[in-house]
């Protein structure tokens, strides 16, 4: 199994990737381990911190059990830090071909961000199939996701931005939804005030409602 399947497996075992934005390294471990103590060991680290980096590191360190990857990736050189500090996935919000260019000659796997057709075949060009999904609730949802997958049977997507416990399940009931990147689990004030039982808790409580398929209102 390549590296992108490998991960692109985990992606699909969990349903939904939590997406952080973190201003201290000192509580990147400590979100680690309370998500994968809740069922959750992946996590999208994005870059729009000054001290993204530096956690992402310090996770990915401490946690090689943890699938610890970088979003919000805009240039080749966040792509390279970021896999000089340990990332296993690069994900970005729209498609850069630079970026794609940079990881895929470095064998790592990246997940560009798409809305439109064009923007889906310049991935499919670059032998890209599988694709982030994003903004997914201001492009129109999940109406839109499947009028603008339907000419596309070999992609699949991972919509992220706006996605909550509320909407996540119908996202996921689209056969070309991989996963769902998502927030909620770890909320910016619980994270600054070192509340890691209660992320734990959201944690938990987003892998039993992805994994039973019962709505949460």
């Amino acid at each position: 199994m390549s590296g992108h399947s490998a991960v692109t497996a985990i992606f699909r075992r969990v349903r939904v990737i939590p997406v952080i934005v973190m201003d201290d390294p000192s509580h990147a471990v400590g979100v680690a381990d309370a998500l994968a103590a809740g069922g959750l060991p992946c996590a999208e680290i994005t870059l729009r911190t000054p001290a993204a980096m530096e956690c992402l590191k310090r996770m990915s360190d401490a946690r090689p059990d943890v699938l610890v990857g970088a979003g919000t990736v805009l240039s080749e050189k966040q792509a390279a830090g970021a896999i000089k500090a340990g990332a296993k996935f690069v994900v970005s919000p729209g498609f850069s071909e630079s970026v794609v260019d940079f990881c895929l000659a470095h064998q790592v796997p990246i997940y560009p961000g798409v809305c439109t057709p064009t923007e889906i075949e310049m991935a499919l060009r670059q032998g890209l199939s599988e694709l982030k999904f994003f903004p997914a609730e201001a492009m129109g949802g999940v109406k839109y996701l499947k009028a603008v997958s339907a000419p596309y049977r070999d992609v699949r997507f991972i919509p992220t931005g706006g996605v909550t416990p509320a909407n996540i399940l119908e996202y996921l009931a689209i056969g070309a939804v991989i996963a769902c990147g998502g927030s909620w689990m770890t909320p910016a004030d619980q994270i600054a005030a070192g509340r890691f039982g209660q992320i734990e808790q959201s944690a938990r409580s987003a892998s039993a409602l992805v994994q039973s398929g019962e709505s949460t209102p």
